[in-house]
């Protein structure tokens, strides 16, 4: 919750002054509409980012089972939902170049595709799978900090001091660091919810999957 509050106070204030200027990611020429698809995507993010906090914290869901339904719809319909769609349109001509864009769409596919999943498992109270699907859905939001970090460490490495001279998105050197940063941080993040799910000793594990198959034959 740290975490997720210190990259709020960071990213999300320059889009609340509605100022294109201060967008960190540039509009593309003929999209017009792009700043205003970014503003929601960024506001949509937020929504996500904080009611996650929420969801997956077990003293919060325990002693408040109804505030956790509300979050979880609040977290998938006015969050991820429509956060993912403009993730999707807004990364499809992201300046960063053609490997990040693709990286971008993946990224709101698989967050869009494990959330879904995650609420058709509650919907049908099949409550195992669907925090399964709910730890990825999380892990998937907060990939936009560990692609930040990620992106940084390897433009570190590849060009040192030379990077306050890059000129912007456009710059190959940029697009070069990036491309690696962003599909590197998506992966860890997969890793790290994959790890999550399938921690603990071996007798642990086996309990999880019969867990799991009794909740899949309901």
């Amino acid at each position: 919750m740290l975490l997720a509050a210190a990259f709020l106070a960071f990213s999300v204030p320059r889009y609340l002054t509605f100022d294109p200027v201060q967008s960190n990611v540039p509009a593309p020429d003929g999209f017009p509409a792009h700043y205003v698809l970014l503003v929601g995507h960024v506001l949509c993010g937020t929504v996500a980012m904080v009611t996650a906090c929420f969801q997956i914290w077990p003293a919060f869901r325990a002693r408040y089972p109804r505030a956790h339904r509300v979050m979880g719809r609040t977290y998938v319909l006015a969050g991820v939902l429509p956060g993912g769609v403009l993730a999707i349109v807004v990364g499809l001509v992201s300046p960063f170049g053609p490997v990040v864009r693709a990286a971008n769409v993946t990224l709101g596919i698989l967050w869009l595709a494990t959330t879904i999943a995650g609420f058709r498992m509650a919907r049908q109270r099949r409550f195992v799978e669907h925090r399964r699907w709910m730890v990825r859905s999380f892990w998937l939001t907060f990939a936009i900090i560990t692609t930040r970090v990620t992106s940084g460490i390897f433009g570190f490495i590849m060009y040192g001091e030379q990077m306050a001279e890059l000129t912007g998105p456009t710059d190959p050197r940029t697009q070069m660091f990036s491309s690696i940063g962003v599909w590197v941080g998506l992966m860890v993040n997969l890793v790290i919810a994959e790890w999550w799910l399938e921690r603990g000793t071996a007798s642990e594990r086996k309990a999880r999957r019969e867990r799991r198959l009794r909740a899949a034959r309901r």
